[in-house]
């Protein structure tokens, strides 16, 4: 169908543009590296919850997957696959929003950054369910598909996290009387939940637990040897990234041996 071809080329387009704009966000092409601008709010110790820097190394995996998927997704016989279908305009529509977050924050809108990568987040989250509901039958499936997804997933929510809480410090905000290292560890705390049960409902895929959980460790790692440490924050980061990924191997081991393959 036509509707197919157009779908296809959107892809192809979109992943082009969130390439140029990881080049520019990466400090290439003019633009400024992203933990430089305004003023340093997003830099690896900006906020207690900012991973250190090796920790977005990452996005060249994801963006490695992006261009993959894109290439993969328009061979003929992708055309008209209704998995293709289904979530071909949310993973274009998350290539946007990508490049949407960093032009954003190269322009020193924080604000529109929050706003850019909670629609990210939320635009992955129905593709996620998606590719749930609608199992794929193939390794490319699994890989370019719900791996990619899972990855891309997983890390946008720590980066969300960390975008929201480098907003609000620079609001000024106080934390109602409790200490920054407390509120650390408490959204730490929600995260994990929020982490362990994204494994158990989507059966325990690696891709999601795995970016989450490098992510969180990353967080430890600049908390530890950054100049804005906290050893109880670092710990409380080691601690979340492991149960998460003991959560999903938990339950990837549990489940019945056909359903295994995936």
């Amino acid at each position: 169908m036509a509707l197919d071809r157009v779908r296809q080329s959107l892809v192809i387009a979109g992943s082009v543009v969130a390439l140029i704009g990881a080049v520019v966000g990466s400090g290439f092409a003019g633009g400024t590296p992203i933990p430089k601008v305004a003023g340093g709010a997003l830099s690896a110790d900006a906020t207690l919850l900012a991973p250190a820097g090796p920790a977005f190394a990452i996005w060249s995996v994801i963006y490695a997957g992006l261009v993959a998927y894109a290439i993969w997704q328009a061979l003929p016989s992708q055309a008209a696959r209704e998995r293709q279908r289904r979530a071909g305009f949310w993973v274009l529509a998350s290539l946007l929003l990508n490049a949407a977050w960093i032009l954003s924050v190269q322009a020193g809108a924080l604000t529109l950054s929050v706003v850019a990568i909670v629609a990210l987040l939320a635009v992955l989250i129905v593709a996620f369910v998606v590719l749930r509901r609608h199992p794929g039958d193939s390794t490319a499936d699994a890989v370019l598909f719900d791996g990619v997804v899972g990855l891309y997933l997983g890390w946008v929510m720590i980066a969300t996290v960390a975008n929201i809480t480098s907003w609000l410090m620079t609001l000024g905000f106080a934390g109602f009387g409790l200490s920054p290292h407390a509120w650390a560890i408490a959204l730490l705390g929600v995260f994990t939940v929020i982490g362990c049960a994204l494994a158990v409902w989507d059966r325990g895929r690696f891709a999601p637990a795995v970016a989450s959980a490098w992510g969180l460790a990353w967080i430890g790692v600049s908390r530890l040897t950054g100049s804005l440490t906290s050893a109880p924050v670092a710990v409380s980061a080691f601690a979340a990234a492991a149960l998460i990924l003991l959560v999903a191997l938990a339950v990837r081991v549990s489940r019945p041996g056909p359903g295994r393959r995936r």
